[in-house]
């Protein structure tokens, strides 16, 4: 059984790698595309957006894996109903739940493939790919990872720890310069808000530099004049996807205490857990299929149904993250429901043709 395991996983492996291939090459052409509308702002050009599409693949990869694994499956298994080896096996005695368990051993095998695309690589990717965009669009702009923001704005440099979802600002220090490159303002605020198109610091420590000596003065809150607005800041913000799923559970908890909206967080916690496990259940969800192709010889069918059901998935995930923060449906429940959906389709199919 072990020589059918590897015969069956070898079929679907090829098809599924042909499937992510072709579905990759397709979002990354019109992902192309659309970066072309930012062409030429600043220092963002061709090389920039090739870079840009190309970092941006694994997280996509990550996402559609779950429908590719079914097309891809699919397609595998009908290969074999094709050339009548399923017939065979069947006639062998192989029973449907032997072969349901050898697509098993493939799922177990895409779904670690895709927890270590979401835990290590996808974040990181994801990251430089946001922040090669920014720096290119704003040139006066820097991120390093150990260092949080930099900003210049004329003879004034401005370093942000941390921005929020909601754009609060946290651990800012502002070094102001005279025309002779001397630093003589040194402003340290424990966050910064945008209130009435000015940001307010609060917590703020202003120190005066001269040559003899410095003087500090601590004020409750003050607000700053500077030409950094929101939408620069934007760019900056955390977002879920660039965190792997110990990254996030930290961050919900430092959002909480920082009085932070966390659903969609939450929501990107519970789906980085289920995706793996998405992965394996399409791959379920392909064998009766193809065991209906074979009753009733419809590849064509068979084919446009999975990958109907594989694109109502992903849309599904995709509606559930405006239906969770919109309706207050718990994060649990918005990024489990779809699998849960599918699997329960696929064990109920199944039992059919057994």
């Amino acid at each position: 059984m072990r020589i059918l395991d590897l015969y069956i996983g070898k079929i679907l492996l090829a098809h599924i790698m042909v499937t992510v291939i072709v579905l990759l090459g397709l979002f990354s052409f019109v992902s192309f595309l659309d970066e072309l509308g930012d062409l030429d702002r600043g220092t963002y050009g061709v090389f920039q957006i090739v870079q840009h599409v190309v970092l941006e693949i694994p997280n996509v990869l990550y996402l559609m894996f779950p429908m590719a694994a079914l097309i891809g499956s699919i397609l595998g298994l009908s290969v074999l109903a094709r050339d009548s080896e399923l017939i065979v096996m069947r006639a062998a005695g192989v029973s449907v739940m032997r072969i349901v368990g050898s697509v098993l051993k493939v799922g177990g095998i895409l779904a670690f493939v895709a927890l270590i695309m979401g835990e290590l690589v996808a974040p990181y990717t994801e990251t430089k790919a946001i922040q090669i965009k920014a720096e290119s669009i704003q040139n006066n702009i820097r991120q390093e990872s150990d260092f949080g923001i930099w900003l210049r704005d004329e003879n004034t440099y401005v370093n942000i720890g941390e921005v929020l979802p909601d754009l609060t600002l946290l651990d800012v220090k502002i070094f102001e310069f005279d025309g002779n490159n001397f630093l003589r303002f040194l402003s340290q605020a424990e966050e910064g808000t945008h209130d009435n198109g000015r940001w307010l610091l609060k917590g703020l420590k202003r120190t005066q530099i001269d040559e003899v000596r410095s003087a500090a003065d601590e004020v409750t809150r003050a607000y700053w004049s500077t030409s950094v607005n929101p939408d620069i800041l934007n760019i900056f913000r955390i977002k879920p996807e660039q965190l792997s799923i110990w990254q996030l559970n930290r961050y919900i908890g430092h959002l909480q205490a920082n009085k932070q909206d966390t659903t969609n967080f939450e929501l990107t916690f519970w789906s980085k857990l289920v995706t793996p496990l998405a992965t394996a259940v399409m791959l379920i969800m392909a064998v009766p299929f193809v065991f209906q192709q074979v009753r009733s010889g419809g590849l064509g069918r068979s084919l446009f149904s999975g990958i109907m059901i594989g694109l109502g998935f992903f849309i599904l995930n995709k509606a559930f993250t405006y239906f969770v923060p919109l309706f207050g449906i718990p994060p649990f429940v918005g990024a489990v429901l779809p699998t849960a959906l599918v699997c329960a389709v696929s064990i109920f199919l199944i039992r059919r043709i057994v």
